[in-house]
């Protein structure tokens, strides 16, 4: 089997995207700009709800995204996304904006559109990429320099069968993605069956059912805590250590971002007297753009061992009985709206302890709530589950990845 030495800028072009205008920006539409910091990942394409861009203005309509277009985040929108390859998902949803470049004009006698995108993620063409970087605040590249770098590679058939072998772990870790998708819709349905009728938003509920009331997070709480880190910040350096949870990493039942995290050392992490999680704790941004953010780790599951900065908080009721419905609660937007409003008056986006207690909830009686957790315990167990055969399956890939690409594996 031959490979041969070929030169990036020999097999594809890259196109830059358009400066989309910032009036037609909206919270809610139906066309959405992809921009690397919201849609990139280790592994591919991930859309954060809450945080996407939709455009409500004219655009050309060659800014529109196909379905599997190869894109590449030309901005270093954090840590470790510059030169990120995506797969787009679908047609006629997806903005192509200037900080994302589009491989276009591929040579597809000589490389497969799959094979490129999973150039992307080899050590070789990252660090040409990190090392041509120019900006001092926000990394950036260029198409020259993308074009300039060199790759090994083999024949046509051979692209094909290792992008084919990569492609069954993405395809296992998206089939396992809809199923918690599935299975936290299945929830939901379940605790608005329930409780929906009695949420209340300014104008509280006077006829509950017998054993209900209104309470606040004061009254019921166990732990209300926010963690901390290293005096001077993070060590970007530190390779090993204790995942210290960020905002960043706030974004839904059973999905982690990895890639963005950030570690703190075992010997901080003994010595942290609060910020540290445990089974069930439910995670609440607390200031920037996203307050009242909410998810919730359990099983182990991101790690078997990790903590919080001073950004999230960590809530857990007296009673865990009531935990499933607590995060539940809180995970409806119309209480991500309410803990929005908690900041309303405050100079810096933010909420405190204090604001966060006096968050009125719906307290339905214990064996209404002990109902509701024979209903869900089960699901919320195979949530975690799934979403550790996930990382199992990435950390596979990756390790297989580097190995197919160099030759090392035979295909």
């Amino acid at each position: 089997m031959k490979w041969e030495k070929a030169k990036l800028g020999n097999l594809f072009q890259i196109k830059h995207g358009w400066a989309f205008k910032g009036e037609y920006f909206s919270n809610e539409g139906e066309l959405i700009i992809v921009t690397p910091g919201n849609f990139f990942e280790k592994g591919g394409f991930r859309q954060l709800a809450g945080k996407e861009k939709f455009y409500l203005g004219e655009f050309p309509n060659e800014f529109l995204l196909k379905k599997n277009d190869v894109i590449i985040a030309m901005t270093e929108q954090g840590p470790g996304l510059l030169g990120s390859p995506a797969i787009v998902p679908s047609d006629e949803k997806y903005l192509h904006n200037q900080r994302i470049g589009l491989i276009h004009e591929i040579k597809e006698d000589k490389i497969d559109p799959m094979y490129i995108y999973r150039l992307f993620f080899t050590s070789n063409v990252r660090n040409e990429i990190f090392g041509s970087a120019t900006g001092t605040k926000v990394k950036h590249t260029a198409p020259k320099r993308i074009y300039d770098i060199h790759v090994n590679l083999p024949p046509l058939t051979t692209q094909r069968k290792i992008a084919s072998i990569l492609s069954a772990y993405d395809d296992l870790i998206e089939n396992n993605l809809k199923r918690i998708k599935l299975l936290e819709e299945k929830t939901q349905l379940h605790y608005k069956i329930e409780f929906g009728e009695y949420q209340f938003g300014d104008k509280e509920p006077q006829n509950l059912p017998k054993g209900w009331a209104i309470k606040t997070i004061g009254d019921i709480y166990g732990k209300l805590e926010s963690g901390s880190r290293p005096k001077g910040g993070i060590d970007k350096e530190l390779k090993e250590g204790i995942a210290s949870v960020g905002a960043e990493n706030v974004i839904g039942l059973g999905k982690y971002n990895y890639q963005s995290e950030k570690l703190i050392t075992e010997a901080f992490f003994e010595n942290m007297k609060r910020g540290k999680i445990e089974n069930k704790d439910i995670l609440i941004y607390k200031d920037g753009a996203y307050i009242g953010k909410t998810t919730l780790f359990q099983d182990d599951f991101p790690h078997i061992k990790c903590c919080v900065n001073e950004h999230v908080f960590l809530l857990k009721i007296k009673d865990e009985l009531y935990q499933n419905y607590l995060f539940f609660t809180l995970y409806q937007k119309l209480y991500f709206d309410k803990m929005q409003q908690l900041n309303a008056n405050a100079a810096q986006p933010g909420i405190n302890q204090e604001s966060l207690k006096s968050l009125r909830i719906l307290w339905p009686s214990e064996n209404v709530i002990e109902e509701f957790n024979n209903k869900v315990e089960s699901g919320m167990k195979l949530i975690f589950v799934l979403a550790k055969q996930n990382t199992k399956l990435q950390e596979a890939r990756d390790i297989l990845l580097p190995k197919l690409m160099n030759g090392q594996i035979e295909v």
